[in-house]
């Protein structure tokens, strides 16, 4: 039988890819068969750890019940899970063989907060240009466990899903430039513990998002840190340069990592919230049409008008609890008004000096930057409307990064 598509004209690659899946059987997504299968290939008697499971089950039930995959989906969805689960087993191996992972230095973590398309890759990647910053780059959030010291094996598997992902869909490449040696978000790293950070991007899975509520996200914002230790390692040992982390779903769990990272400085970052609410809503359709010809936006805009209006108010009980945490709130709009002035800011936050060497690699980074040229959305394509996004984002709470309040930095004394 004939797979019909409705992505024929507009992702020409995915719908012959899925004319072509649905000849052979489907990949499973059941969760035993996966861990059995994987610990076949690892030689161990089971996947180690036990936060991660409830999670990966509800993940796993959803994406059959909810997220209408198309064959390609399936096959995508099935290599994660499994190189997932390999890499929890492969991360067992590299601290057993080597302890001293252990012993690498994450120093007064630099943590990026704000919701997506709030400007947070412009920040983070000109902040990376200073060699004391360490960021995390593509290849490393997209496989986030080494195979042992050094890049090259991870940085040409990244470089093919890379180019794979251009070529099934190159909007999303417009909307978020990228690739597999450039500063990105630790998506990976989150997804290793089986958070919905990414997995609620690309994939429509309701309940397994509305479970991420009731958990404990201390041992996530654990496995990161142990993360971070195991690529500084692989590295050959960058412990010395200060960590540079950016996530948008670090605002839903900001509690957790205060907890873990209690030496962190948080950079917190302010858009017009209706900007933001569909700007979001564009990048998440153009992810999941990846994975689905049936990817709804009149459906996507309402789900991230909510899921952005709770991270912001996440973020703001965390700051509210912690007042003693060095915090500096940034507005998109200032930046692109005046970015150096905001960088000098910025930097006696840090309290770090701005070079004259690092302000010049800024400023080469943005004459080279391509990000969102026409990219082009509107509330109304995503079933919203500009006043239902302010009047929810309104009621999100004060201190999160969409209060349009002036600029507050706290310091520790």
């Amino acid at each position: 039988m004939r797979y019909e598509s409705k992505l024929d004209q507009l992702l020409p690659l995915a719908a012959w890819s899925n004319r072509a899946l649905a000849k052979v059987p489907a990949p499973t997504l059941d969760p035993d068969r996966i861990e059995h299968y994987v610990v076949g290939r690892a030689g161990v008697p089971r996947v180690p750890g036990e936060h991660w499971r409830g999670p990966f089950r509800a993940l796993c039930a959803d994406l059959e019940r909810s997220a209408r995959l198309s064959p390609l989906g399936r096959m995508m969805a099935n290599g994660q899970l499994v190189g997932l689960l390999k890499a929890r087993c492969r991360a067992e191996q590299l601290l057993t063989r080597y302890p001293e992972i252990h012993d690498e230095p994450v120093r007064a973590p630099i943590i990026i907060m704000g919701p997506m398309r709030s400007g947070s890759t412009r920040v983070q990647r000109l902040l990376a240009c200073d060699p004391r910053l360490s960021a995390t780059r593509l290849f490393e959030t997209l496989f986030p466990v080494p195979h042992g010291r050094g890049d090259r094996r991870r940085v040409v598997a990244a470089a093919a899903v890379h180019a794979s992902l251009r070529i099934l869909n190159p909007a999303v490449q417009q909307i978020h430039p990228s690739g597999p040696l450039r500063s990105d978000e630790e998506f990976g790293y989150l997804s290793f513990a089986f958070h919905s950070g990414q997995f609620g991007v690309q994939w429509d899975v309701p309940d397994f998002i509305a479970g991420e509520a009731r958990r404990d996200h201390e041992p996530v914002a654990a496995e990161l840190r142990t993360l971070l230790q195991v690529n500084s390692w692989a590295r050959g040992g960058a412990g010395a340069r200060r960590p540079l982390l950016k996530c948008p779903a670090y605002s839903g769990m900001a509690e957790a990592l205060l907890e873990v990272f209690p030496d962190a400085r948080l950079i917190c970052l302010t858009r017009d919230p209706v900007k933001v609410v569909a700007s979001s809503a564009s990048l998440v359709f153009q992810q999941r049409r990846i994975h689905s010809d049936e990817a709804d936006p009149r459906r996507i805009g309402p789900e991230w008008l909510e899921r952005t209006a709770t991270r912001e108010r996440q973020l703001a009980s965390a700051r509210r609890a912690h007042p003693d945490v060095p915090a500096f709130d940034l507005h998109y709009d200032e930046v692109s008004a005046d970015w150096v002035g905001e960088m000098h800011r910025l930097y006696r936050f840090l309290r770090m000096p701005l070079e004259r060497e690092v302000l010049g690699r800024m400023e080469r980074y943005l004459g080279g930057a391509k990000a969102h040229r026409g990219h082009r959305y509107r509330s109304e394509d995503f079933g919203l409307s500009d006043e239902a996004i302010l009047a929810t984002m309104s009621n999100s709470g004060e201190g999160g990064a969409m209060a349009l309040a002036p600029r507050r930095a706290v310091f520790a004394q």
